[in-house]
């Protein structure tokens, strides 16, 4: 996860993370840390190995080729031009047999070859209002049937995050890893198979060039590891960012959203509203258009899958409603998890949800939460997952198994996210004031609203405040790190079911800060109404070795949002953001909770009234998954480094 510079605190109610906002009564700070640095170089590789040759052009574009291509495997084409910040790639395919380049906008060309024989490829560079234009050639050989294969090449920003995975090829036992050529580079080998690894600091554009090893087999990775401007002081993104892009280049809001949303010169309020004002206070009909003019993405693929779902997926217009509130989408493949922003009024989305093809997949960073080891030590768990059918919402997708994804598939994720995410934006600045903000920035308006107490959030905690002081307490532990306190440690599972099942929040997360109590209300409801699917929320205990079929449910509830209790909870946000809906009437035909079976496991539990069993099976007769990985509360969306509760 990146870490999200600390300002002042004027600035504690800035970021609501991919839930809401953090933030404390009293006005303090709790910083988020920095993901965990590997710490160790790579080793040498030992022996001659050849690395990249180059290839001259006439023009300020140098291409670096490997010594062989082969059919059916990883590789890569590189390409170099002095000081490529601000420059814009585009290759694109002459000849051969066709190629899915989903890295057409890096230097790095990324690709699979199909099969054996001639290829060629353009591409155009364009920086400072020059274009250049250069092509290359190169020939595969047959496929290598044992070949070991490493996803994937790509350019990486120095100080950035680097994920690699090597195929499942069904071989037994771990890769090793050596560097050939390049900076020395630091790795976390703990899962030899799925390296993470953080870029180092360069003073112009490098190529690293490291080798993987596993029974007899090698494959060669380069990483192009890119000199980038300073961090600039007071920055909001205080660590590197990836490079990304407007979607639509010839938007009249590129060079904004460029500008303003995603990279380390971004400083808080640094553009006003008439800079880049909400898409909502430009025109209050929702447009795809106008939406995917102020997209920025690292990888193109990443705006043709979110505009194809938006096409196809929102016949209500609910996304597109409710993307009047925000000024832009990023979507990057070193977003994780999720987030929504006011500092700067942009949702940032995690691209796994969005891939279709496995080569999508690859350009994505695996990194995991930095998140994942708050709250170790106590003694209950609060996994959740969306149901339909007595049956997992959507199937999981091993990262082991090679498989494509249609919007069918990746509806039920992507929406729930959306709904959560924009559920943020429309707290903030909802529809019915984009045609009163006077505030010369988008903070500055915030401000006032917040100091009087008139987002959406805080008038459901006037109207139905939560009522456990433990669950919060709880919350700041398994959500912000805080440090859990022998009270805490000795709570049992029966102990958290008594605070939260006789309380009125619809999941654990929503004691985090009360922009997440409104955002899981939003989302969960909307999720019940449009698709039919219904959210499961449990206590459990937390044993040594987690998985679905290893805890055991102190307590649950399918459906938590159609309780009594919540109802008038759920209908106020629905109504405040999204006018018109009919809040009321739609809580009233949500189906009734349906209660877990205490003493059973979380498998058990997928079953509901029935005694049939279910299994997953995805769309690809390749994998069947009989329980897709245990989900704990939060952990789809980013928690704020601070904001106002």
């Amino acid at each position: 996860m990146r870490k999200l510079h600390i300002l002042t605190a004027a600035s504690l109610l800035t970021l609501t993370a991919c839930g809401g906002g953090g933030d404390s009564d009293d006005g303090g700070v709790t910083p988020t840390p920095p993901p965990p640095q590997p710490s160790d170089n790579l080793q040498a590789c030992s022996g001659d190995i050849p690395g990249l040759s180059s290839q001259s052009t006439d023009t300020d574009i140098q291409f670096w080729l490997e010594p062989a291509y082969t059919a059916a495997q990883p590789a890569s084409i590189v390409a170099t031009i002095p000081n490529s910040v601000g420059a814009l790639f585009k290759w694109r395919q002459l000849s051969g047999t066709s190629v899915e380049l989903v890295s057409s906008e890096s230097p790095v060309l990324a690709m699979e070859l199909p099969q054996s024989g001639d290829y060629e490829f353009e591409l155009t560079v364009n920086r400072n209002g020059q274009q250049q234009t250069a092509s290359v050639n190169i020939t595969a050989s047959a496929q290598n049937t044992n070949a070991l294969n490493v996803r994937l090449d790509h350019q990486v920003a120095e100080g950035d995050g680097i994920s690699l995975r090597l195929d499942d090829t069904g071989a037994s036992g771990d890769a090793s890893w050596c560097q050939v050529s390049g900076p020395a580079l630091k790795a976390d080998l703990d899962n030899a198979n799925r390296p993470l690894m953080t870029a180092p600091q360069v003073s112009s554009d490098s190529v690293i060039h490291i080798r993987a090893s596993r029974n007899n087999q090698t494959d060669d990775v380069y990483l192009l590891v890119t000199d980038e401007p300073a961090i600039g002081s007071n920055a909001l993104f205080d660590t590197q960012t990836a490079r990304v892009h407007a979607y639509n280049p010839d938007s009249n809001y590129a060079s904004a959203v460029e500008k303003c949303i995603y990279n380390t010169q971004v400083r808080l309020a640094q553009c006003t509203v008439s800079e880049l004002p909400l898409l909502g206070q430009v025109n209050s009909t929702p447009n795809l258009d106008s939406i995917m003019n102020r997209v920025l993405v690292s990888h193109d693929w990443m705006g043709d899958n979110f505009k194809a779902f938006l096409q196809n997926k929102d016949p209500d217009g609910d996304f597109a409603q409710l993307l009047q509130s925000v000024t832009a989408v990023v979507i990057s493949y070193d977003i994780r998890p999720s987030f929504y922003w006011v500092a700067t009024g942009a949702i940032y989305l995690d691209p796994s949800d969005l891939w279709l093809t496995p080569a999508q997949r690859d350009t994505i960073n695996e990194a995991p939460d930095f998140r994942s080891g708050f709250g170790n030590d106590l003694q209950f768990l609060m996994p959740w997952r969306y149901i339909k059918d007595n049956d997992y919402a959507s199937d999981y997708y091993s990262p082991a198994v090679r498989t494509t994804r249609t919007l069918d598939d990746i509806e039920p994720d992507l929406a729930s996210l959306l709904y959560h995410e924009l559920a943020h934006a429309n707290d903030f600045f909802p529809s019915s004031i984009h045609n009163s903000i006077n505030a010369a920035t988008l903070y500055d308006e915030f401000v006032t609203r917040n100091d009087q107490k008139l987002l959406i959030s805080d008038q459901l905690t006037s109207a139905y405040p939560l009522q456990s002081s433990e669950m919060r307490g709880l919350a700041q532990v398994r959500f912000m790190g805080e440090t859990a306190n022998a009270t805490q440690k000795a709570y049992l599972p029966a102990d958290i079911t008594s605070f939260f099942s006789n309380d009125i929040a619809s999941d654990f997360y929503a004691y985090s800060t009360t922009r997440e109590d409104a955002a899981m209300l939003f989302e969960e409801a909307m999720m019940s109404h449009r698709l039919g699917i219904q959210r499961d929320v449990a206590v459990t205990n937390s044993p040594e070795q987690v998985s679905a079929e290893t805890v055991i449910v102190d307590w649950g509830q399918r459906g938590r949002i159609g309780d009594n209790t919540l109802q008038s909870r759920a209908a106020l946000v629905l109504d405040k953001m999204m006018p018109g809906i009919g809040g009321n009437t739609l809580v009233a035909g949500l189906p009734e909770p349906v209660q877990m079976n205490a003493g059973q496991s979380w498998a058990a539990n997928l079953v509901l009234g029935s005694s049939q069993q279910s299994s997953r099976v995805s769309a690809n007769s390749q994998q069947t998954e009989i329980q897709p990985p245990l989900r704990l509360s939060g952990n789809r969306h980013r928690l704020p480094t601070n904001d106002n509760q």
